[in-house]
């Protein structure tokens, strides 16, 4: 620990259960943890008449006591109660892993806890305190404040929350200490009950509102402050300089009316923290803006140029402030401000030139620093040992520019807000492509590694082909072979194979052949060791690409899921929002009304940020003017399978996947013909698949021609539920406004503000501890303990085992086994239903899709697998790779029986046929770096 850590320690005080105050002592910490290494939950040892600590154990002990203590470094306050640091410990022994010792701490404490109970925990504290400001608070005060934050909600009891929050009441403490100290009491309930989640959401919602509005307002009165505030908070942006003053131009009075504060009520503390700390507008860290004025500001910012920009701020704030669809994180951050960058994702080709190359990187930081995501093509830069003809001398290759563009993502930090986000890909016959993979690992030449940045393997069908065959595989250098960069499909097999024939003639000055299986198993290993490159398939992207008349897709985005045409003077933009699934579920099944009504306005405001968007580079002004594409992708599957019962493994969530997915693209394209008819249609329209009548469906007898039938298989039976050659006919008679409409993003962020499960990813677990940049909190799906409660096995015990089987039921007998599936973990789904779902969805999307992939006892065998199932599947691109280890310490209960029983057995992934495994410690966590946190997209 630095030494500046050390000084703070020997600073910090604790507040211990009777009020009294103490200087912190790490010994007693040590102490603490090393009983817990000692004793069972009753307070007996674990093996008898032990009283000591082997050597491990004791190494246990001094890593869970450092890390304990550097937490408590962390707290904000200069104080820090006792049960505080119990939570800590508590935390620190799941995170390293010893499950049995925190299974018996957590018991352990909730005995003690009821057998202080009756000595009066609640009078153990001052009954009253004087802040620092001279102003008195008592009991009853906190009381009522933490009451009306459980108001209608059933079964709140604020009574631990009030007599726990007392015993951390000193005199001379500040309002902000006395909010932190309820926000943390009513936090540490949130994972017994999902209702203490909104209770802590509404405490953090008080704090939020006595900041901006100077005085404590309660929820009955929050509207009336919204309303009579509105104006004089405009004001102060604008005055400020944050603000376009164009919002003066609104019928305010109209808009003040339609704010609804009661919609602030559907906030869980994830996402009203999230919205707090890093959405809010502040001046010198002080908020001068809540929800409901960001949602309206957010709305304003896409109506400028409306004809009626009051009547249509009014709707897209009803979507909005609804959480019936969410815009991309940049739009929220930038919307109505004076440097509007609405946009989400850039995609840029980088020239083979010095000038060039640096020009590209120049765009890079000036794309980042409002916000955006990028994805760069380095496929045209020459390989290693290339000849410059302007030096006569030789090339270093792309590795040196790549470090440079790494750390050039990292010193442009998006403007201060969150790290630099960078994607490179490469595509596969490039010489440098073995360094390539190389890239992210920690051993090696560091000069050659960019630890930063994400890496993506840009794959042609002919190299899958020769894998499949078992053939040989060449690399070329580009600077002797410029052509492929923009060939794709048969034309790029002939290609290939012409030059292959040059190179075995001596013809070209560099060329190196490889076995295609040797160089696919690399490429897997260094995906499963370093979590990098992706796998990511060319030759879809651009066959089934409704713009291939006017450019080639050489990449995709930061997060795999946008496919646009770039070249040296387009770099490509996507504007992305995404439907809340589950929000459009209305007595079991999806409202298609709702939903219609939904997309229509979503795509209205995504296609506005094209105008209204503030370009920090004229290449991607012009190409986002000339093609118009969006993104419109959907968040909270995982939540809609809840709702209706239906496990992700299984052939109703494929389906479900499959008819979700056509009626939300049906509608946005739909969408899209109508903004033709009142605005036109775009500028590149003419030649495009949309213009001779192909639809995304179509395209994958394109694929399979281009490909071969038999490494094409997608079921294509399920497309009745819309009416497409309606569609077909508005596109004839008024065009698209859009060059494409759909991708599925990875919502990171945006569905935490929503509260849903993120895109169309599976549960990672039950109850966890989140962390991102708006600190650590503990997530339990509500769903979950609705069941469980409904089949009266939710207690206490429930909660203890879920913590000790890493947020999984599978292993808890006393669980029934219906339940058990439709809450299957993500590493229990199994990757090939994770596939199977997502070909049902790239058939209508347009774009592609943020496809995670989990495996549970990974393999070399199920690696090759799995990535050849998404390639015949007809899969555009996938994106990080989960695993566990292939096996693990078996986790029972100390007294089977006793507690919750548990099988003996390992938990075995629920797989479509052929899929299997057993469940492990993952080393990604959510909040982990590299874990789903493409926040530059959403």
């Amino acid at each position: 620990m630095h030494n500046e850590a050390k000084h703070f320690v020997n600073q910090s005080l604790v507040v211990k259960r009777n009020g009294a105050v103490v200087p912190f002592d790490r010994e007693k910490v040590r102490a603490a943890v090393a009983s817990a290494y000692l004793k069972d939950e009753h307070g007996i040892p674990w093996v008898p008449g032990k009283s000591s600590l082997s050597q491990h154990e004791r190494d246990s002990v001094d890593r869970v006591t450092e890390a304990v203590v550097q937490l408590v470094v962390e707290q904000p306050a200069s104080s820090v109660h006792i049960e505080t640091i119990q939570d800590l410990v508590e935390m620190t022994l799941m995170r390293v892993g010893d499950h049995k010792v925190a299974r018996a701490y957590v018991l352990y404490r909730a005995m003690h806890t009821d057998q202080r109970a009756p000595a009066g925990v609640a009078g153990a504290g001052p009954d009253a305190v004087t802040l620092a400001d001279g102003n008195p608070v008592r009991r009853s005060e906190i009381e009522g404040l933490i009451l009306e934050a459980g108001d209608g909600l059933p079964g709140f009891d604020h009574r631990p929350i009030v007599d726990r929050t007392m015993q951390l009441l000193f005199q001379g403490m500040s309002r902000q200490e006395l909010d932190k100290a309820i926000l943390l009491e009513a936090r540490t309930l949130m994972e017994k009950d999902p209702i203490y989640d909104f209770a802590t959401a509404r405490l953090l919602l008080n704090t939020a509102r006595s900041e901006v509005f100077g005085k404590s307002v309660s929820q009955h009165d929050a509207g009336t402050e919204y309303a009579a505030q509105f104006v004089a908070y405009l004001d102060r942006g604008v005055s400020a300089c944050m603000l376009d003053p164009r919002v003066h131009g609104f019928d305010l009075a109209a808009l003040a009316s339609a704010l609804r504060a009661e919609r602030d009520l559907q906030f869980g503390y994830l996402g009203l923290q999230t919205l707090y700390d890093r959405y809010l507008l502040h001046i010198d860290g002080k908020r001068f803006e809540l929800p409901q004025w960001l949602f309206m500001r957010v709305a304003m910012g896409l109506a400028f140029n409306e004809a009626d920009p009051t009547g249509k701020a009014i709707e897209f704030y009803e979507v909005l402030s609804k959480f019936d669809f969410m815009c991309s994180t940049p739009t929220l951050f930038n919307a109505a401000t004076l440097r509007p960058q609405l946009s989400s994702c850039f995609l840029t080709t980088i020239s083979d030139d010095l000038e060039g190359i640096y020009d590209s990187i120049k765009q890079n930081a000036l794309l980042a620093k409002f916000a955006g995501g990028l994805g760069n093509d380095w496929t045209p830069v020459r390989a290693l040992g290339a000849h410059i003809k302007g030096t006569n001398g030789k090339s270093q290759g792309i590795v040196p520019f790549l470090k440079v563009a790494n750390d050039t993502a990292v010193a442009v930090n998006q403007g201060g807000k969150r790290k630099g986000a960078v994607c490179a890909y490469l595509e596969t016959w490039h010489l440098d492509i073995e360094e390539f993979l190389d890239l992210r690992k920690n051993v090696g030449d560091d000069r050659r590694r960019t630890h930063d940045m994400n890496t993506a393997n840009w794959i042609p069908d002919l190299f899958m082909k020769r894998v499949s065959s078992q053939g040989m595989w060449t690399l070329f250098s580009p600077s002797e072979v410029p052509e492929l960069h923009d060939l794709y499909g048969a034309q790029f097999e002939r290609a290939y194979e012409a030059y292959e024939a040059k190179a075995l003639a001596g013809d070209l000055r560099q060329f190196k052949q490889v076995p295609a299986l040797e160089l696919w198993r690399k490429m897997l290993t260094m995906l499963f060791e370093t979590g990098h490159p992706w796998i990511t398939f060319k030759d879809p992207c651009n066959i089934r690409s409704p713009q291939r008349h006017v450019g080639v897709v050489h990449s995709s985005n930061l997060c795999t899921e946008i496919t646009l045409n770039t070249n040296k003077s387009e770099t490509a933009v996507c504007n992305l929002g995404s439907v809340n699934l589950v929000a459009h579920i209305v007595n079991g099944a999806i409202d298609r009304v709702k939903l219609q009504r939904t997309v229509r306005v979503a795509m209205r405001m995504l296609d506005n940020v094209i105008d209204l968007n503030y370009y920090t580079v004229d290449q991607a002004r012009d190409a986002n003017l000339r093609h118009r594409p969006v993104g419109l992708g959907v968040m909270g599957f995982q939540d809609m399978l809840h709702e209706l019962g239906i496990p992700y493994a299984s052939h109703e969530a494929v389906q479900l996947a499959d008819v979700s997915s056509e009626v939300v693209c049906y509608y946005a394209y739909l969408a899209s013909t109508e903004l033709a008819e009142e605005r036109g249609a775009y500028a590149s329209f003419v030649g495009s698949s949309w213009s001779n009548g192909i639809l995304p469906l179509d395209t994958i007898n394109l694929l399979k021609c281009e490909r071969g039938p038999q490494f094409v298989e997608v079921d294509t039976a399920s497309h009745a539920n819309c009416d497409w050659e309606f569609l077909r006919g508005r596109i004839a008679a008024f065009g698209m406004r859009n060059s494409n409409c759909c991708a599925i993003a990875p919502t990171a962020t945006i569905s935490n503000i929503v509260g849903v499960s993120p895109s169309i990813e599976p549960s990672y677990q039950q109850l966890y501890v989140k962390s991102n940049m708006a600190g650590e909190f503990i997530e339990c799906n509500r769903y979950l303990v609705k069941d469980l409660r409904a089949a009266g096995v939710w207690d206490d015990v429930m909660v203890a085992d879920l913590k000790y089987f890493d947020g999984s039921v599978a292993k808890i007998e006393r669980v029934p086994e219906r339940i058990k599936a439709i809450y299957a973990t993500s590493f229990e789904v199994g990757a090939t239903w994770l596939i199977e779902a997502a070909a049902r969805r790239q058939k209508w999307i347009d774009q592609a899709q943020s496809l995670n992939i989990y495996l549970a006892g990974a393999s070399g065998k199920k690696l090759d697998e799995v990535y050849k199932l998404a390639w015949l599947r007809g899969l555009k691109t996938t994106y990080y790779l989960r695993t566990l280890a292939a096996s693990s310490a078996e986790k029972s209960t100390s007294a089977p029986g006793a507690l919750n029983a548990v099988n003996s057995s390992s938990v075995t992934t629920q797989g479509a046929p052929g899929a299997s495994g057993n469940g492990a410690a993952c080393f990604l966590r959510p909040g982990d770096p590299g874990f789903t946190d493409c926040e530059a997209c959403q």
